[in-house]
Parts: structure tokens; sequence; C-alpha cells
């Protein structure tokens, strides 16, 4: 009987179209993220060239030579811009931006969407909370980002003015945790 019930609970998870599982070692999230599993014991590049929202932010990445950081122990808290969020930039601007002479800015760009540290989004809506409405967050470029709550979602504000969207939080890596933004973040 209980192996009936247990199978039957197991069904109904996945015919209703279950996004995440939990590891049995980690007892941490697996979350479905460009089609693909991000598995909490990967690490970040590991798990990034597997989605499919993602391929424009892996080449960036490689373009300014950052796998081998973004593979290191970390932890690090990624903003990462979906394809479509580097589609909203205006036309050209990626190709340039992956050219080997745009590298500096390039790598400016990218890093100013990494926080040293682990953030999960209850830490970041903690400190939201202490900042009564706003977080601010020192990026590994130097520059800030403003985080705040629009209705139920964290909402980033870069130093241009440009607000950014997360729509999937808590993507746990190994090594950090990603945040899934809508539009890039731009430094000054």
């Amino acid at each position: 009987m209980k192996k009936t019930l247990f199978s039957l609970a197991l069904v109904a998870m996945f015919s209703v179209g279950a996004t995440t599982t939990v590891s049995a070692q980690s007892k941490t999230k697996t979350v479905m993220v460009g089609g693909a599993p991000m598995y909490p014991t990967k690490n970040i590049v590991e798990n990034a060239v597997n989605s499919k929202d993602h391929t424009t932010l892996v080449a960036a990445v490689k373009a300014a030579g950052l796998v081998e950081t973004l593979q290191s122990a970390g932890p690090f808290t990624v903003f990462a811009p979906t394809n479509a969020a580097f589609g909203k930039l205006p036309a050209g601007t990626v190709e340039t931006l992956v050219k080997p002479e745009s590298k500096e800015t390039l790598t400016k760009i990218l890093t100013y969407h990494v926080v040293a540290g682990r953030m999960t989004a209850a830490d970041l809506m903690k400190a939201i909370k202490a900042g009564k409405g706003k977080a601010t967050l020192k990026t590994v470029s130097g520059g800030t980002l403003t985080a705040m709550m629009k209705g139920k979602k964290i909402e980033l504000k870069d130093e241009k003015g440009g607000m950014s969207m997360v729509t999937i939080a808590n993507v746990m890596q190994s090594n950090g945790v990603i945040h899934v933004v809508d539009t890039v973040l731009l430094p000054n």
C-alpha cells in the first residue's frame, strides 16, 4: 500500500511538470534553466554551458577569459542575463563586445553581474528590508547595484538607471548561486 501511494505521488509530481527535484545528498533543489537541469553539485560554468537561454553569456564569459574565475571556489552570486536580455542591447553591441579589443569593457560588464559571496533570494530580501526598501550590492567590478522589491520579485537597478528583474532565483551551484535576470546590467 505504501509503495503504491509513493508511486502514485511520484507519477503525480512528474505529470504536472515539476521543474525542481531534491538531491538526496545536498538537500538542495536542482532547477531547470534554459531546458537543462542546473545541478547544485556543479559549478557556475559547468551548469551555464548547458542552458539554451545563456549561450550568449557563456560565449561572453569565454571571450572575457572569466571561465577559470567562475569555476573557482568562490562563492559568487551571479545575476545571469538570458540571450533575450542580451538581445535588448543595441544591434551589434554583443558582436563588438566579444572582439579581443573589447575584452576590458566586456570583463567590466560581466563582473558587474557578480557579487562576492552567496546571496540567496532570502538574503537579498532581508538586505532590502534592512535598507528600508533598497539594498546596495558591491559588485566584483567595483560598481554597485541597487536591489529592491517589485511586488514579490527582486528588481535590480544598475548605475545607469537601467532595471532588471530576477526571473529565476536561487539556482544553487557548488561555488555560489545564480539568479537569472531579464536585462543586461550596465556599469558607469
